[in-house]
């Protein structure tokens, strides 16, 4: 059950001035650009994290002005290569609107019906990781053993679902499943996370994989000591907010388009 709500997004004010927003586009056009540039470089993230396998995990961000349509990435690109203008845009059908070449079955099987059912999540992130993978080997929760671990403290569910999901209703499964929550361990599978942005989805979904390898750490050392339920949901107010997912995937934002030459021309590009 997901008792996560819309308090959670207490932060402190920082000392020295006013903490960032995300922005706010007056151009649809410019809103579906930058998008597709978070998105691009988020693949960059996760494939410098080693948050990939083979030819299996997508992300998906919802269209600006086709509610029903989603940007994806290519099947059998390697998550490294990818630039906005590899992305391809699908509907609920799966029925591809831009872009060229091949997307895959299970993409559309999941994201497109948590999409639909879950109309606040504008992005969703799925790809195959060790230790998420270790983790959903076992039907449990993740433990409130450290801060971060209660971002995810009644706000994460386990989905028990086909191992190869082909099915149609796949995602709208995993969506009414969630409710709520942010985020869930698909058994023998791996994560899944959602969010109000590419950002906040990606940003939440590291946390995940780095809360399980920590867990699993601590469970070959001995007996877990988590935290008490008031104190996880005090932590969880603090810092479980799409907007501190949000902000603390900004660093990780600017140092890809540092490190990434084509994808700093093509934010060049675009109205700053």
């Amino acid at each position: 059950m997901c008792l996560a709500d819309s308090n959670d997004h207490q932060i402190p004010t920082p000392i020295g001035g006013p903490l960032p927003v995300p922005r706010e586009f007056a151009d649809l056009e410019d809103e579906r650009s930058h998008r597709k540039l978070k998105l691009a470089a988020a693949f960059r993230l996760l494939s410098r994290f080693g948050l990939t396998e083979g030819i299996a995990g997508h992300v998906t961000v919802r269209d600006p002005e086709h509610y029903d349509r989603y940007w994806v990435n290519q099947y059998a690109q390697h998550f490294s290569t990818i630039h906005p203008d590899d992305l391809i845009c699908i509907d609920d059908a799966g029925v591809v609107h831009h872009g060229t070449g091949p997307v895959n079955a299970a993409a559309v099987a999941i994201h497109c019906g948590l999409h639909r059912v879950n109309h606040s999540a504008m992005a969703a992130v799925h790809t195959h990781t060790t230790y998420g993978r270790a983790f959903a080997a076992r039907e449990r929760l993740l433990a409130p053993i450290n801060q971060e671990a209660c971002l995810f403290f009644e706000n994460h569910v386990v989905f028990r679902g086909d191992i190869v999901v082909l099915a149609a209703d796949e995602g709208a499964r995993i969506a009414r499943t969630m409710g709520t929550c942010k985020a869930a361990i698909l058994l023998n599978h791996g994560f899944l996370t959602v969010g109000t942005s590419v950002d906040s989805a990606v940003y939440r979904f590291i946390s995940m994989e780095r809360c399980a390898q920590v867990q699993l750490l601590a469970e070959a050392a001995g007996a877990l000591a988590p935290l008490s339920a008031e104190e996880a949901r005090a932590t969880r107010r603090h810092l479980a907010s799409d907007y501190v997912a949000w902000l603390a995937f900004q660093g990780l934002y600017r140092q890809i388009l540092r490190d990434h030459k084509d994808l700093r021309d093509y934010a060049k590009t675009l109205p700053q």
